[in-house]
């Protein structure tokens, strides 16, 4: 039976954000309200909030998976590879996803609502800065040499990279740029900042 709780839980969850993400893409993050999200999605005001405490949650709840993802990939990677090294994947990957999903998805999606929503450009820029302090965190457990400064460095570089991606891509969108446009264009940038970030490391 908790497996099934949980499972229903999930399935709520996701509808929710499904819900909230085609209608940011509709209308615009800033003229949606909750309540807006809860009718749509056919669930109550207080379901919302007992899965997202604040609108922004909407948005942020995939990019939050990054907050322990990040650090841990820093932690496990090989031997010989750059903490640059560990975390080129995931933009790679999103790069990749672009490519493939519609321009209805990508609308209602984290880069677009960054590009044309100062408030959750603010809470993004916040969560970056906090990704890199637990990056810098990772460097120093897994490179003791490293002085501490230089790793907050570090850190703060690749989430700039980061950061400049997702700026780029959500600009292409709201613009209705073709997204291999976009991904045939960013991804000799995004190997250039990565192989920039590894010579000097």
């Amino acid at each position: 039976m908790a497996g099934l709780r949980e499972r229903k839980k999930a399935l709520t969850r996701q509808h929710i954000v499904d819900t909230a993400a085609r209608l940011f893409g509709e209308h615009g993050y800033d003229q949606v309200s909750v309540v807006d999200v809860a009718r749509a999605a056919e669930v109550s005001d207080q379901t919302v909030y007992n899965y997202f405490p604040a609108k922004q949650d909407l948005v942020l709840d995939r990019a939050e998976e990054f907050s322990e993802r990040y650090p841990r990939m820093v932690r496990e990677r090989p031997a010989g590879m750059s903490p640059a090294g560990a975390l080129r994947e995931i933009a790679e990957a999103d790069l990749e996803r672009h490519r493939r999903v519609t321009p209805e998805q990508t609308r209602g999606e984290l880069p677009a609502i960054c590009a044309s929503s100062p408030t959750i450009r603010r809470y993004v820029l916040e969560m970056r800065d906090n990704h890199a302090e637990t990056v810098a965190e990772a460097i120093t457990e897994t490179c003791p040499d490293v002085h501490p400064a230089v790793a907050r460095v570090h850190a703060a570089a690749i989430m700039k990279a980061l950061q400049l991606m997702t700026d780029r891509i959500g600009q292409g969108v709201l613009a209705g740029t073709p997204h291999d446009v976009v991904v045939d264009e960013l991804t000799p940038v995004v190997e250039a900042m990565f192989d920039d970030l590894d010579r000097h490391f």
